[in-house]
């Protein structure tokens, strides 16, 4: 038998080779189809988990056109006949074993990984958390942001109540429609350093991340948005405490833009359900401030900038302020100034 490829196990599923092998695969590739090509191509493991081998090869990724089998499979190097036993009990055992040969060609994005939520819950134990495989696929590799919606169906294979929730929303429904300017999942959580969103640091970047967007004079006026967001809410206590308390680590103790909006279920803020709406405003602002009277919510200026039309009052004080306050302290230098003329003549 000639060399074999046993770490066929990151299959997605056994498949019957295509009657043709295209000629473009490598001759390894080819050598390794013979009988990897075979259908019912299968093997227990010691967890009882049934592992396909069998590889189609109408659907190998363009990495088998450019690299040997071995180039990933780096433990068969060399071998012929049959392939050695490894001790690995089960599926995850399989794909997290074989997902480190990824860094031998993609050594920065491997690195960013380790730093990631992902490879922290498997150095726990938790081994369902995703590694390279269960997110690009392991022969049948493709470019993983085209077409972008394709972002959102990878993630919500593990993350399948998020992902639903995600696709109803207002950014969601713009992607599937093929925008490409509203947010898919890794924009706002990253590709490979993905950070724990439970994290109090995580939370008070939320502001920063949000106004990447939505500070974007360009991008904002396509759709008729303010770009004013991110300025108010730094310029209001929420957001003052929240700039305060970044890079301590700490959770911060007041709201931020996804208390208000949502997180992955954010709408219009003119829809009936945006939790923002007038008629939802003071529950949404309850759940922070449970003694909130009916009133409450008119203190918050709505994320704009106070002027004759909006809010004119907030917006005459403000003026007033601004001429007084330097004329006070002006005048009150003045003061001193003339103060210590009039003590130096004297003397």
């Amino acid at each position: 038998m000639k060399t074999l490829l046993v770490a066929c196990a990151l299959a997605a599923s056994p498949a019957v080779l295509a009657a043709e092998t295209p000629a473009a695969l490598t001759p390894e590739a080819e050598e390794c189809l013979e009988c990897h090509g075979k259908p019912g191509m299968d093997i227990t493991l010691p967890s009882g988990e049934l592992l396909g081998l069998t590889i189609d090869a109408a659907k190998l990724s363009p990495h088998s056109r450019k690299l040997a089998c071995t180039d990933c499979h780096v433990d068969l190097k060399g071998m012929a006949g049959g392939h050695p036993k490894r001790p690995l009990a089960s599926k995850r055992a399989v794909a997290i074993s074989y997902s480190e040969g990824c860094q031998k060609c993609h050594l920065a994005q491997y690195k960013e990984t380790a730093d990631g939520v992902h490879r922290a819950q498997i150095g726990s134990g938790k081994i369902d958390a995703a590694v390279c495989s269960d997110c690009h696929g392991a022969h049948d590799i493709t470019a993983p942001g085209d077409p972008r919606a394709k972002i959102s169906n990878t993630c919500g294979s593990c993350h399948g109540a998020i992902a639903a929730a995600y696709v109803k929303s207002v950014h969601g429904q713009a992607l599937t429609a093929g925008s490409e300017d509203v947010p898919a999942c890794t924009d706002c959580h990253q590709s490979h350093a993905i950070g724990d969103p439970r994290t109090g640091a995580w939370r008070a970047k939320g502001p920063d991340l949000c106004g990447s967007c939505h500070s974007n004079e360009k991008l904002m006026k396509k759709y008729g948005l303010s770009t004013a967001v991110l300025q108010t809410y730094v310029a209001d206590f929420h957001g003052t405490t929240v700039k305060l308390e970044q890079g301590s680590g700490k959770n911060p103790v007041v709201a931020v833009c996804t208390d208000c909006h949502g997180v992955h279920d954010i709408t219009k803020v003119k829809d009936p359900s945006s939790p923002v709406i007038k008629a939802n405003l003071l529950n949404t602002c309850k759940k922070c401030h449970p003694e909130a009277k009916a009133d409450f919510p008119s203190s918050w200026l709505s994320h704009y900038q106070p002027s004759l039309t909006k809010a004119p009052l907030v917006y005459l004080v403000k003026l007033l302020y601004t001429v007084l306050i330097p004329f006070m302290i002006g005048g009150l230098a003045l003061q001193i100034v003339l103060h210590l003329w009039r003590i130096v003549v004297n003397r």
